[in-house]
């Protein structure tokens, strides 16, 4: 089902059919064909999906994930979210997506490279025109990023590159910046305490998850539980956060780190003042919610709780900070190395971090207005602001 299928924006573009017509169907839908030979022996066939929602506010921004499960539908959902995060933020991007299936876990780094070559000669046009601006996301990072400018040697072609060619220092850590942002000024505006002491429970320490766990850390909350895709450990007396990054540096997993070993699922139960599902959709649904103990939840993946789960958690009074607010600390610095790359200005990572915290607070303080005025839920109310943001561009583009 699409996000815009949901009941309260329905209700929002009641009497706007043009605008509704737009929004449930994606402007554009491709499916590719990927045939690349890594070498004289090995062929590589994948199915790719690239999919632009909407394009009034801006580009189509979007990561390209590399995942064994991607599928068309997934990939739609993640631009259809794109389209919202841009919007609630401000930031003039569009919504887009690449999902390309395949395990990245079996593919290394020379592999990765032939598939964005392929990428980029199948796409050229949009991402030459500025059309489309790919970005990092599961299963691609800088270096995937650096094969894409090195096929068209456009500065601002692609965002999310390494620091030496046009990237943006802060950019590894924009993501998890915005979510630890998020969840300590959650904390101060729906549970009224300082994140200073709360207990966080992190469900994935891949890059989101890792940089939420280090800025909380930072911030004086005591991260009680973190996981990744082979389980996870649990501290009642907190994670040294440092060390553990040091750890899976060289061990690449959690597992072994001083601490209690549980399940992705047992980590989603624990006791903890906030969770934050920080790995993958769909983890949190009717079977479970009802057994989350955290009196605040933050979206750091995108889409993790369902929309059964959202009822139990509004019924619950458990407090959730949608994905589309919480995680945009990448799209918003995305859009300053994109900025940044046709200007040919520098930007220090701390200037970048102020302007993910200023962004995501002006958001933050706009929706908690909405949501008291309309007796909305969080979720509900960033839906009708990102919602009314696209309806309005489109009016001024004279699409509708």
């Amino acid at each position: 089902m699409s996000i815009f299928d949901l009941d309260i924006i329905k209700a929002e573009l009641e009497g706007k059919e043009n605008a509704k017509k737009l929004l449930l169907k994606a402007e554009e839908k491709k499916i590719i064909n990927l045939n690349i030979w890594v070498d004289n022996k090995t062929l590589l066939v994948a199915d790719a999906y690239v999919v632009y929602h909407n394009t009034s506010r801006g580009p189509a921004k979007g990561g390209i994930r590399i995942d064994k499960n991607v599928t068309l539908e997934e990939t739609t959902d993640l631009a259809e979210r794109m389209t919202l995060k841009t919007a609630l933020t401000g930031i003039p991007f569009g919504g887009g997506k690449t999902g390309i299936r395949l395990d990245s876990l079996k593919l290394d780094s020379y592999m990765k490279k032939e598939i964005m070559k392929e990428l980029v000669h199948i796409i050229r046009g949009d991402l030459a025109s500025g059309y489309y601006i790919p970005a990092p996301d599961m299963g691609t990072g800088p270096k995937e990023m650096a094969s894409i400018y090195g096929e068209l040697h456009i500065p601002e072609c692609v965002t999310g590159k390494p620091i030496g060619i046009g990237g943006l220092p802060g950019r590894r850590e924009a993501t998890g910046r915005s979510v630890s942002f998020s969840a300590a000024y959650g904390a101060k505006k729906l549970l009224k305490k300082d994140i200073k002491g709360l207990k966080v429970a992190v469900q994935g320490f891949g890059n989101v998850g890792s940089w939420t766990a280090y800025f909380l850390h930072e911030m004086g909350a005591k991260v009680v539980a973190v996981s990744d895709v082979n389980g996870g450990l649990y501290n009642a007396k907190g994670i040294d956060i440092n060390k553990l990054m040091a750890y899976v540096d060289k061990n690449r997993f959690v597992k072994g780190f001083d601490g209690d070993s549980i399940t992705n699922e047992e980590l989603l139960e624990v006791e903890a003042d906030i969770l934050i599902p920080a790995a993958c959709e769909n983890v949190i649904t009717s079977k479970n919610a009802a057994k989350v103990k955290a009196r605040l939840l933050v979206e750091g993946a995108n889409g993790p709780t369902s929309q059964e789960a959202d009822e139990i958690f509004e019924n619950r009074g458990v407090e959730v900070i949608p994905d589309f607010l919480a995680n945009a600390g990448g799209v918003i610095a995305s859009y300053i190395e994109w900025k940044s790359a046709k200007s040919g200005s520098l930007t220090s990572a701390q200037e970048v971090f102020e302007f993910i915290d200023r962004t995501i607070e002006k958001s933050f303080t706009k929706l908690l207005l909405l949501a008291k005025d309309r007796k909305l839920t969080n979720k509900e109310a960033g839906l009708v602001l990102a919602v009314k943001e696209v309806t309005s561009a489109m009016e001024n583009r004279g699409w509708i």
